[in-house]
């Protein structure tokens, strides 16, 4: 008898004893078990494959199976893996409201389920992550001038141009600031463009209310910045950015990606160089505003 008869009657001896005595993957061993899973590029495979039996189940959740996959299918997570398994920015269906997870386990449980939601959940977005222009810090017209036109990528509709502009400012050192809301409540964000008249610098912050309560009804009312500061929190401040002084939608990619918890853009714009002589006023005008990333399903439980 050959040495691979021998070798393939051994496997099929092996095979039968799996049927009754063994499990897949306490015979294929660990290292072996490791790579079939690896073949699983489907995340609803992934969590098929879990709910087979216990040992299975276990296998993927200690090993971090659904991490690595998720981290696969969508790279940019890797920047923000501290905020999901440290800062706990993100609860699934399954977890107790404020309930720190003590114990190795809890933690391998809790990110198991928070990565298999992210790779399911997380889709990329076409157009832009904003879903509402909530208001600024000055508004010259807020008939024909609104924020919410910056939601239309077109320079012009048939009511004519389209665009946000600032009050006047005797100084151009003035900050003008633009509150949107995402879409949703969690959102991984690596660029934001801007279409601007001649702003010298821009800034971003993402973050979420202070408090649990309507915020709409408080901004339409109180523009200033020190409102915005009262009401809400701001997780991540970008980098400050330059742009050039001229009309087109400039691209400003975040130094990485930024997972925002709570779903609300600030955009500051830095200083104007716009003066208009007749008044002897500098004016911030903004035609565009889009945020790139993906957004999460709101199947999600977010704090």
């Amino acid at each position: 008898m050959t040495t691979f008869a021998c070798n393939q009657d051994l496997i099929l001896e092996k095979m039968s004893k799996v049927k009754t005595n063994l499990d897949l993957i306490q015979w294929l061993g660990y290292d072996m078990s490791i790579k079939v899973f690896s073949y699983l590029d489907n995340p609803g495979d992934l969590v098929r494959a879990s709910a087979v039996s216990s040992s299975w189940n276990d296998f993927v959740i200690e090993n971090g199976l659904c991490k690595q996959l998720c981290l696969k299918m969508i790279p940019e997570i890797s920047a923000v893996v501290r905020s999901i398994e440290v800062d706990n920015m993100i609860e699934s269906d399954g977890d107790k409201l404020g309930y720190y997870y003590t114990t190795k386990q809890e933690r391998l449980n809790r990110n198991h389920r928070v990565y298999a939601l992210l790779a399911f959940g997380l889709i990329p977005i076409d157009d832009s992550c904003i879903s509402q222009a909530i208001c600024a810090s000055s508004t010259n017209d807020h008939i024909r001038e609104s924020l919410t036109n910056t939601l239309d990528p077109r320079d012009s509709t048939e009511h004519g141009p389209s665009y946000w502009s600032s009050i006047g400012q005797r100084d151009p050192s003035v900050t003008e600031t633009l509150l949107y809301r995402l879409f949703s409540k969690i959102c991984l964000v690596t660029e934001i463009n801007v279409q601007p008249f001649q702003a010298k610098a821009i800034r971003f912050r993402l973050g979420r209310e202070r408090d649990p309560m309507e915020i709409d009804s408080k901004f339409v009312v109180l523009h200033d910045e020190m409102t915005f500061s009262r009401h809400m929190i701001w997780t991540y401040t970008s980098p400050v950015f330059s742009m050039s002084q001229e009309n087109k939608l400039q691209h400003f990619k975040l130094p990485e990606p930024v997972l925002c918890s709570g779903g609300f853009l600030l955009v500051e714009l830095l200083g104007s160089v716009q003066k208009n002589e007749d008044v002897n006023l500098f004016y911030i005008c903004i035609s565009h505003v889009k945020v790139g990333g993906r957004i999460l399903f709101p199947e999600f439980v977010t704090r």
